[in-house]
């Protein structure tokens, strides 16, 4: 009688049919999981934003023409200085899977700015939009639209 060592074909394809199964229950779970730590990053990084045109618009930086008071105009602008107010990362306007943008200006005279951070595939980086201003409160709308100032706030 001849022994046989190894797996045979049967065996093999239970343990692969087993393993797709098991991996097919947890790829969800882990696209949520990513999707939910991408948010929590763009929610830190509109803190940041916001934070950094606060020390901006107090830093009375120059050549901007009305000099004190004003807002930058873009985040490659608060990446640019030296030192900069935000690192070059997000200064370039995409960080894990959200694109990021500000603008400043000024409203009747008095400075303002907004700022947004929008998934860059929606329901596969984010499912939520965000928005800050100058009053420091960042809200969140669902979908692939840019949220606005009244829209629901972040806890």
């Amino acid at each position: 009688m001849q022994e046989t060592k190894g797996f045979t074909l049967i065996e093999l394809m239970i343990v692969i049919t087993i393993m797709s199964i098991i991996a097919a229950i947890a790829l969800p779970s882990l696209l949520r999981t990513r999707m939910t730590a991408n948010e929590g990053s763009a929610i830190g990084s509109m803190r940041t934003i916001s934070s950094a045109q606060q020390q901006f618009q107090s830093a009375a930086i120059m050549p901007f023409p009305s000099g004190m008071g004003q807002y930058a105009p873009d985040v490659a602008t608060l990446a640019a200085q030296v030192p900069p107010f935000i690192d070059p990362v997000l200064g370039g306007g995409n960080k894990q899977g959200f694109n990021f943008t500000t603008v400043g200006g000024g409203v009747d005279g008095g400075p303002s700015f907004v700022a947004n951070g929008v998934p860059l595939a929606p329901g596969a980086s984010g499912n939520r939009a965000f928005f800050a201003d100058e009053s420091g409160l960042i809200t969140y709308a669902a979908g692939a639209g840019p949220a606005g100032p009244g829209d629901n706030a972040v806890q």
